[in-house]
């Protein structure tokens, strides 16, 4: 997949609970201009969407695992905004 087409994939996402769109892009570790390691982020509801090695994770709550999420927000804490950390959806670090 190049490039273009992953980053033209994830801007047409929108959240699975409320149907939010656009959803915000943050980008941790990049790769032959693949997203290998990032977040989308819905704004309306205040939940976090992992991406790993260039899959983003768009599950519903019940189906997330939580100490997947909750070592994806320790992994990479220091590029995430502190309203992910704090009062993320489904968990963040504060509810641990």
């Amino acid at each position: 997949m190049s490039a273009s087409v992953q980053r033209k994939l994830l801007d047409i996402l929108a959240c699975p609970i409320d149907k939010y769109y656009p959803l915000k892009l943050l980008e941790f570790n990049v790769k032959d201009q693949l997203i290998v390691d990032g977040v989308l982020l819905c704004e309306k509801c205040g939940r976090f969407y992992p991406i790993m090695d260039e899959i983003p994770v768009m599950l519903p709550d019940d189906l997330r695992s939580k100490k997947e999420d909750l070592d994806f927000l320790a992994k990479w804490k220091s590029k995430l905004p502190n309203s992910v950390l704090d009062s993320g959806k489904p968990w963040n670090l504060k509810s641990t």
